[in-house]
């Protein structure tokens, strides 16, 4: 079940109170789109009936969401609980709740972001353009660059999800964005180098798709290290329908996926693929329902993110080597990182830990 608080505050220094909140001042920032989880719990500082009307009035377009309205002072009361953090601590030991919180200072225009997990360890990037179908353009792209790197540097941090909503996850590059560059313009500018970034990450990157993952948007999916689909996801490479081809490693990461046969019919042809027969081609690691998909996306980044980061990196890094080298050179590579782990804190702690039969404290050294 996941949960999401959104605190709306009259006063302006009430939100300092609810560190782990979502705080909240505009209504109209209220929308299907800004909302996730399956409970939003809309707390206010207020006991103001007209305003709790008004709140309720205002989510009535949310009707698959169960929204609960209360204010603080009779949450505190229903759960016996005096501040805000006796109540996040009564939460967590007493429901499944997962709740997410927005990094402060974030300022973003076409994506949203948020700390998600019971030790808020899991950054999730919600690309935000639902007009365009979350249509990848530059100012996107720049923003996401940004977001990994704040969820980089962040060291509580141990996975990152990168979604979508339910409708689309990208459905492509903004095409009215590119559409009169030159190839001069292209050349100088280095068009779409940036996007490496995603495949650059340091830290496990999850994409949860849903809907469409088309064009860029399927590159970007490809970028992250591990796909996870809803049951609704289309994929594919349809550049050759417009008279162009992909240029964000469509052509090259695609035949790694599903091998060369397969590549080639869904570049050559922009056919699009169920979320399904993506599975069964090795394209996606597992499909779940629509409604499911985030929630068992972080389920799996909060699984990765009790790993020890250190020797996560080092795996990581193991794997994607096997797709750039020979498997002599691989089998080398692995050898050498494997021996690396006999340096480490965490390889010792870990060994330590199920000798002794006990959890493992890894302190990422």
């Amino acid at each position: 079940m996941l949960f999401q608080y959104i605190w709306i505050s009259t006063n302006n220094n009430s939100g300092s109170n609810f560190p782990f909140f979502k705080e909240l001042n505009n209504l109209s920032k209220l929308s299907t789109d800004f909302l996730y989880g399956d409970y939003v719990g809309v707390l206010i500082d207020s006991l103001n009936l007209s305003l709790q009307l008004h709140l309720r009035t205002s989510l009535k377009f949310t009707a698959s969401k169960k929204i609960v309205i209360m204010s603080f002072r009779s949450i505190s009361k229903l759960v016996g609980c005096k501040t805000s953090a006796a109540f996040i601590d009564n939460v967590f030991k007493t429901h499944n709740v997962r709740l997410f919180s927005s990094p402060a200072g974030d300022n973003f225009e076409f994506i949203k972001t948020s700390t998600v997990g019971s030790k808020n360890n899991v950054g999730v990037i919600t690309l935000n353009r639902p007009k365009a179908l979350n249509a990848l353009c530059n100012g996107l792209m720049l923003e996401v660059a940004k977001a990994l790197d704040g969820f980089e540097s962040d060291s509580n941090i141990g996975a990152i999800v990168i979604t979508g909503s339910e409708k689309a996850f990208a459905a492509g590059a903004d095409i009215k964005e590119m559409q009169n560059n030159t190839y001069s313009h292209c050349i100088r500018t280095s068009f779409l180098e940036h996007w490496n970034r995603v495949s650059k990450t340091a830290k496990p990157v999850l994409a949860a798709v849903n809907g469409y993952a088309l064009g860029g948007g399927c590159e970007l999916a490809m970028m992250c290290d591990i796909i996870y689909a809803g049951e609704n996801a289309k994929f594919g490479q349809p550049e050759i329908l417009i008279g162009t081809i992909p240029g964000a490693g469509g052509t090259q990461r695609l035949p790694r996926y599903v091998g060369k046969s397969k590549a080639m019919e869904i570049a050559l042809t922009g056919c699009q693929i169920p979320a399904q027969e993506a599975e069964k081609m090795g394209l996606v690691a597992r499909v779940f329902p629509v409604d499911k998909l985030l929630d068992e996306v972080v389920k799996v980044g909060e699984k990765i993110a009790s790993n020890s980061p250190l020797i996560t990196r080092m795996c990581k890094e193991s794997v994607n080597v096997a797709f750039e080298t020979t498997l002599a050179e691989g089998l080398h590579f692995e050898k050498r990182m494997f021996h690396g782990t006999f340096a480490t804190k965490d390889r010792l702690e870990g060994m330590t830990a199920f000798v002794e039969k006990r959890p493992p404290n890894f302190t990422n050294e």
